[in-house]
C-alpha cells in the first residue's frame, strides 16, 4: 500500500507531465506546447511525435530530434519530406502498438 496522499500523487502527476512537455516557437514567433508521446529512430536520426496539447484533432507533429551535449539542449527541427515522414510515422506505430489507437 502506498504512503502517498492525493495532493502527493497530483504533484508527482504533475512533474511526469512536464517532462513530457515541451514548448517551441515557430516560424510566426508563436510558441506552441506540445506533449512527446514517443521517439523513433530511423535511418540513424532521431525523431521526436509531438501531441499539441491545444490541438484537438489528435494530429502529431513529428520533427528531428538533433542532440545537444544536454537534453535540454536538443534541437528540434521541422522535416519537409512527407515520404520520410510516412515512413517515421510507421515506424512509430509498429513500436508503439497498443499504446496509442491509429486510425
Amino acid at each position: 500500500m502506498s504512503d502517498m496522499n492525493d495532493k502527493e500523487l497530483d504533484e508527482l502527476e504533475n512533474e511526469d507531465e512536464i517532462e513530457n512537455c515541451i514548448t517551441l516557437t515557430d516560424d510566426d514567433g508563436n510558441e506552441v506546447s506540445f506533449e512527446i508521446i514517443g521517439t523513433v529512430e530511423y535511418k540513424e536520426h532521431l525523431y521526436g511525435v509531438l501531441l499539441p496539447w491545444d490541438d484537438e484533432d489528435d494530429e502529431v507533429v513529428i520533427l528531428e530530434i538533433i542532440p545537444g551535449e544536454d537534453p535540454e539542449e536538443d534541437e528540434f527541427v521541422s522535416v519537409d519530406d512527407d515520404a520520410l515522414l510516412n515512413e517515421v510515422f510507421e515506424e512509430f506505430k509498429k513500436n508503439y502498438d497498443g499504446e496509442y489507437e491509429f486510425e
